[in-house]
């Protein structure tokens, strides 16, 4: 048998594992790329109100200055690219901000709110209704933003006042009829969120969900956007509320109807979602129109809210002005 004959097995065979060994490099080098790549920050809105400016949060949980490199976090700010690009700007040459300033909503000038009812497994058992079979959407006034820690203001004739602690997405690039499999491509990251609630003006008054979500003070939500990237697992994210000092609230994403994903595909079929959109992914067992009997929210009350993750926030209940 020829010489060259005898060769081909091992030419092949160390054909195949240079080849194997040159995809695994690949494979490494491109999930190196893309760790570099990945954009972890967490930004908030500092100063007094309508003169707000723009930072992010170190690793020592300082508020670091930013608006010697960008005016404010608005929907421009929120793409991949601006991210990263803010990402790119060394922390230790951003200036530490002293003191307790004010922290306002992370994002300003949001076009609009989406809202998801039920999208618990258990607050929808125990509000008695069924699970839904597709997300149940409703909106909110963009008038009803406020920041973390301002107070919530009872609308005039209110009865019912309600919490609901939830995680908010943020929406960071126009998405139409995108794939629940791309759809976090289209998230510039998350906070927390009240959806609060006149249970009356919900239910009592007729026509849609809006009427009892709307009031000013209805949306508040901070302190913190947090990047997508930094969040391993949207899907599993501890979500809790107390009134008073007392727990309300102590739910997980996990037990989400329709995961983020899907919400943000979904609600991509029916309308365009823009930069900057938030949408309030719904809220976990415990609210106080579900206790026996009822625990409605009082002029003084104290509500806390938080997401694992996303920072927590405070709303005093003030009387009707």
């Amino acid at each position: 048998m020829p010489y060259s004959n005898l060769l081909c097995p091992t030419l092949i065979r160390r054909t195949l594992v240079t080849a194997m060994m040159s995809a695994l490099t690949a494979a490494l080098l491109a999930t190196a790329a893309s760790q570099a790549h990945a954009t972890e920050l967490t930004l908030v809105r500092f100063g007094p109100p309508g003169e707000e400016k723009p930072g992010l949060i170190d690793d020592q949980q300082q508020i670091r200055d930013l608006s010697a490199h960008l005016d404010d976090i608005t929907p421009d700010q929120l793409s991949d690219e601006s991210l990263a690009r803010i990402a790119q700007i060394p922390v230790s040459s951003l200036p530490v901000v002293s003191g307790n300033p004010r922290l306002a909503e992370p994002v300003t000038g949001v076009p609009k709110i989406i809202a998801i009812g039920f999208n618990y497994v258990d607050h929808a058992a125990e509000m008695a209704v069924e699970l839904p079979t597709e997300p149940l959407v409703f909106s909110k006034a963009i008038t009803a933003i406020s920041g973390p820690f301002e107070p919530v203001l009872q609308p005039r004739g209110v009865t019912k006042l309600d919490y609901e602690a939830e995680l908010v997405v943020v929406i960071g690039k126009k998405a139409q009829y995108v794939s629940e499999a791309d759809a976090l491509d289209y998230v510039a990251g998350y906070s927390t969120g009240n959806d609060v609630s006149e249970r009356a003006f919900q239910r009592e008054r007729g026509g849609q969900f809006i009427k009892g979500k709307s009031a000013d003070t209805f949306a508040p939500f901070g302190p913190w956007l947090v990047t997508r990237d930094s969040i391993d697992d949207v899907q599993n994210l501890a979500v809790w509320s107390e009134v008073n000092g007392e727990m309300r609230q102590q739910g997980n994403t996990s037990q989400m109807v329709f995961g983020v994903a899907h919400i943000v595909s979904y609600l991509s079929q029916f309308m365009t979602l823009m930069p900057g959109d938030l949408i309030y992914t719904g809220t976990p067992q415990g609210v106080g129109d579900a206790m026996t009997p009822p625990q409605y929210l009082q002029p003084g009350d104290v509500v806390r809210i938080g997401v694992e993750g996303m920072g927590d926030m405070r709303q005093e209940i003030l009387a009707p002005r």
